[in-house]
């Protein structure tokens, strides 16, 4: 295996665990764990790192080494407004652009994940791996007919950052939520499919919006449960 295959399976697998933290916010990175965790070269390690640290997942300070970003108020709030600008512009260029073939996949994303569960069956506290999935390929198949590359890289690479505050809070949650997401997801769609922009940017302001709202409100509750 060469070194730039071992580097993306490091990138792969290693990303993957900071986006569903199980390598928690700020937690250290010791490359010799990522070398035998992965089965990797020192390179490929060092690479993979370096990759991750231009999605702004992972930080690199001098003499202290590599550590896994952390998360705060201020970012999510940053990283919401954020995205709610890229996400409606890769949005309304597909809406500009798109055909029928491009209307019944995001039919059809819709229908799959409207049919699974967000929580996992066997652990309340943690992200359905297989929802993770279907929102994923749900909030793509809407933005797959933008022609700007560009748009799609940045709206992509905000997806990923802001995929760890959405696992982070739902190992929070003591209680189901009462939103209604398959609604919001449905008002997202139906907007979109009536080439309706500016119900389609309303729609994904406020589904954006209200998720960022509940992970505060669950923190400021861990927080007086603590103290």
């Amino acid at each position: 295996m060469t070194q730039k295959t071992q580097a993306g399976q490091a990138y792969q697998g290693l990303r993957a665990d900071i986006l569903a933290c199980r390598i928690p916010p700020s937690a250290k990175i010791k490359i010799n764990d990522i070398c035998a965790k992965y089965e990797v070269s020192l390179g490929a390690a060092r690479e993979a790192l370096s990759r991750l640290v231009a999605d702004g997942i992972v930080l690199m300070e001098p003499q202290k080494g590599f550590a896994v970003a952390p998360i705060s108020r201020k970012e999510l709030t940053d990283l919401t407004e954020a995205r709610i600008e890229i996400e409606f512009l890769c949005l309304e260029q597909a809406i500009r652009h798109g055909d029928v073939h491009w209307e019944g996949n995001i039919v059809a994303a819709f229908h799959r994940l409207s049919r699974i569960s967000e929580q996992d069956a066997n652990d309340q506290q943690t992200l359905n791996p297989d929802w993770s999935v279907a929102h994923s390929d749900f909030h793509n198949a809407l933005v797959a007919a933008c022609p700007n590359l560009l748009l799609l890289r940045l709206r992509e690479q905000l997806y990923a950052q802001s995929e760890r505050y959405r696992h982070w809070s739902v190992s929070l949650r003591r209680a189901p939520r009462a939103r209604d997401v398959g609604r919001e997801h449905e008002a997202i769609m139906k907007a979109t499919l009536a080439r309706d922009t500016a119900a389609a940017r309303s729609a994904l302001a406020a589904h954006f919006s209200r998720t960022t709202s509940d992970v505060l409100e669950m923190t400021e509750t861990l927080k007086r449960e603590i103290a």
